[in-house]
């Protein structure tokens, strides 16, 4: 029997409640379990980053820094892994390089130990600043391959990027298959293509948005991969990941090692159940993120974004356009030179596909962002945008070759300077930097709830003063 380790990193608490509750659960919710996740053994525990950020700010009112604290205090001994867009740090632009390099010390600082990196282009260029940082501030660096398929997309490709990656000093490799498209055989190939290449630990992330996503772990493993992403049973599934309870058990049977209490993952199960039934009563989950979507796996295209483009078409009365939008998905995706469908590429692309779609006529209706990105600004596409493309959406300008925050002044000052007396800290400069408009709203309601307190319940010492 095969008694090799598979880690597990338990995802319920990030990519698992944000793929089916748009990140919408509370830190009220996680406190009370905190310390079974703590005892259970996982490689890590995915935490914070992605969109928790915004979402804390936007919908929960709480301060982001404040959630990552409160969990390091209730988990001290398990890693904690935090999702980060490289160069857009938690958002959908490039920052300066001061900027990236603050908030990567500050979630180091803060609590955090893995960061899991990647680039929606996979432009190493726009890792670097990430990287340099996490290894300076001692942190576990795990650069990210954004998965995706094209002629282009081969093994030997993903192969050479991989060894790029571990020559910049990546700690961990993790394959990012953000729209479940990752075959059991096609996984099985590319780990043991890596397995023999690189001398670092290799992680993998895919959805089950397809259907597959059970096998393709079993093969990856079977492969040598060291660490899969699964969620808690709850929070698993549809566009989640794998659940964490069913992968022990297939492990196990098959004779792998894995250190995962059993017992205490069921428990961690039973503990989450109530809190998936409320929001799935309150609406909060709606049942298509559960649906199974092998159309994913024929379009290329995340659950996620599948969702989207058919919402906004009902929203315009245009269902019946449904079938020519999905077939203009990798039209659009081969034009702009095969990107990665993952944010914030795959947001922008949905937006040019119902562009031209909808009026009749492709590139009639161009995006600033499509612009920004045909002009260099998001970074290297993986393939040469044809010149008359380019000439079409940005005329006779030319496109940047050059690293895209090069071209970007340093930020910090400027934000620590916009945000005045609302900030009292760098991780508060870093919440307004990152989202101006809900970040002044959330710092400003924080100061006027400490300046309603009444004038005589405020006490100063002014010895110390």
């Amino acid at each position: 029997m095969n008694k090799q380790t598979v880690g597990i990193t338990e995802t319920v608490l990030r990519d698992g409640q944000q793929s089916l509750i748009a990140t919408r659960m509370p830190i009220d919710d996680m406190l009370p379990i905190l310390e079974k996740l703590d005892r259970a053994g996982y490689h890590a525990l995915e935490v914070w980053g992605g969109a928790t950020f915004d979402t804390c700010l936007r919908y929960l009112n709480e301060d982001p820094w404040e959630r990552l604290r409160q969990i390091r205090q209730h988990a001290p001994n398990t890693p904690l892994q935090m999702l980060l867009r490289g160069q857009n740090i938690l958002g959908y632009k490039n920052y300066a390089d001061d900027v990236v390099e603050k908030f990567v010390e500050k979630s180091i600082s803060n609590g955090i130990d893995i960061i899991r990196m990647f680039d929606a282009l996979n432009d190493t260029r726009n890792l670097k600043t990430a990287l340099k940082a996490t290894k300076k501030y001692g942190g576990h660096a795990q650069m990210t391959i954004s998965y995706t398929t094209s002629d282009f997309h081969t093994i030997p490709y993903y192969v050479q990027l991989a060894k790029e990656m571990e020559i910049m000093g990546a700690d961990s490799l993790c394959i990012k298959d953000m729209a479940g498209i990752l075959t059991p055989q096609r996984a099985y190939d590319l780990v043991s293509e890596l397995k023999a290449s690189l001398n670092i630990p290799i992680e993998i992330h895919t959805h089950a948005t397809s259907g597959i996503a059970d096998m393709t772990y079993i093969k990856a493993v079977e492969a040598g991969a060291d660490i899969i992403d699964t969620a808690s049973s709850p929070f698993a599934g549809g566009t989640s990941q794998p659940a964490t309870e069913s992968m022990l058990v297939a492990l196990r049977d098959l004779g792998y090692d894995v250190t995962v209490d059993a017992t205490l993952a069921a428990e961690i199960a039973e503990y989450f159940a109530p809190i998936r039934d409320r929001f799935r009563h309150d609406g909060g989950l709606n049942p298509k993120v559960m649906d199974v979507q092998p159309k994913s796996l024929r379009y290329q295209v995340p659950g996620g974004m599948l969702s989207n483009l058919l919402a906004q078409l009902k929203d315009q009365g245009q269902e019946a356009l449904y079938e020519q939008v999905l077939n203009e998905v990798p039209k659009v995706r081969a034009d702009l030179g095969y990107p990665p469908l993952v944010t914030p590429l795959s947001q922008m692309v949905g937006t040019q596909v119902l562009m031209n779609v909808m009026s009749g006529e492709r590139y009639k209706l161009i995006p600033n962002e499509i612009k920004d990105y045909v002009r260099g600004q998001y970074g290297r596409p993986p393939v040469p945008i044809a010149t008359s493309l380019v000439q079409k959406i940005i005329g006779d300008e030319q496109p940047i070759t050059s690293r895209p925050a090069d071209h970007i002044a340093p930020q910090f000052k400027q934000f620590e300077t916009a945000i005045g007396d609302y900030a009292h800290s760098v991780e508060d400069v870093l919440i307004y930097g990152l989202f101006p408009d809900q970040g002044r709203d959330f710092l400003g309601r924080r100061e006027d709830r400490f300046y309603d307190v009444p004038i005589q319940n405020i006490t100063v010492d002014f010895a110390t003063k």
